[in-house]
């Protein structure tokens, strides 16, 4: 998605850890023992996928657009199970819109000694982590959660959040463990094929709501660079999108992942062309020509 990790720093915590021959594990004090890789913790949610009052198509502005994910609230999120892929880790929040505190947090990775070593590293704080509401800089409600060693920012999706790719690891020195929480947390994907159907439907919207809104951007490429490199970014995103999701569990059975990362993908082309403001007469005008010509061409 192109957008910078969002660095914190958190107060250090008393550490203790125990490793196994091929899972090292890493506990801050009153942690539970983590799931396994492939596993979730708590209750299983009634549907592991559900379409939210702000799925594209709900919801219209002015200019016919579908208001899509942005307006999805935490509410989609709070208490489920999200797992990094869909099969590993564990992320688990409670809240609203105004406030979240992670309840459980796991991060799967590997050995820092050995790479071969799988590990979990599972984070309970002695106080409650707190996310901390940071705005909507690419049209989605974005936290920031201050995890020591591993500030993570998340963007919430309905029934997902979307952490932004790190350049480097979050190394755990103390359980000789490194991790890239980077990536799509959502439903277990082995939950997800009996709604492949209806994500199919909602993608196809999410794909024609983006396409409505890359146009209006362009149309304003001619006069503004800040449009004319969106469209350019925009090319580069099929490409980007499967790469995200090339790892989701059982994503060719259900493309939970795709539909996502597109409705995040039109979130930020809605924030984008909100940035730019109101057309300007030119630009009105030179669209209306050029449908007028348009339309000229297709008559005999």
């Amino acid at each position: 998605m192109n957008r910078p990790f969002v660095s914190a720093l958190f107060g250090l915590l008393s550490l203790g850890f125990c490793v196994a021959p091929s899972n090292a594990q890493l506990m801050l004090p009153g942690a539970a023992p983590a799931a396994a890789e492939g596993t979730t913790a708590g209750a299983k949610p009634k549907s592991a996928h559900k379409g939210s009052p702000g799925s594209p198509g709900s919801k219209t502005n002015d200019a016919g657009l579908a208001k899509g994910p942005a307006a999805a609230g935490v509410a989609s999120v709070v208490g489920r199970p999200l797992m990094l892929n869909g099969k590993s880790g564990l992320l688990q929040i409670s809240g609203d819109d105004n406030a979240i505190v992670v309840d459980k947090l796991q991060l799967a990775g590997e050995g820092v000694s050995d790479s071969s070593q799988r590990c979990v590293v599972d984070i309970v704080g002695e106080t409650p982590i707190e996310a901390t509401p940071v705005g909507r800089p690419d049209g989605l409600a974005r936290f920031e959660a201050k995890v020591s060693a591993c500030p993570i920012s998340f963007d919430v999706l309905d029934g997902a959040v979307l952490v932004p790719s790190q350049i480097t690891a979050c190394v755990f020195k103390a359980a000789d463990c490194q991790t890239t929480p980077g990536g799509l947390w959502g439903p277990d994907g082995a939950s997800l094929a009996g709604d492949a159907a209806k994500i199919v439907k909602e993608r196809a919207e999410a794909e024609r709501t983006m396409g409505k809104l890359l146009q209006l951007i362009g149309d304003r490429a001619q006069d503004s660079a800040r449009a004319a490199d969106v469209v350019r970014d925009q090319n580069g995103f099929a490409g980007r999108r499967d790469e995200l999701c090339h790892d989701y569990a059982s994503e060719s059975v259900h493309g939970f992942c795709a539909l996502r990362v597109t409705e995040a993908r039109a979130a930020l082309l809605r924030a984008r062309l909100d940035e730019l403001g109101p057309a300007t007469a030119k630009t009105s005008s030179e669209k209306a020509r050029k449908a007028k010509a348009k339309k000229g061409d297709k008559q005999p």
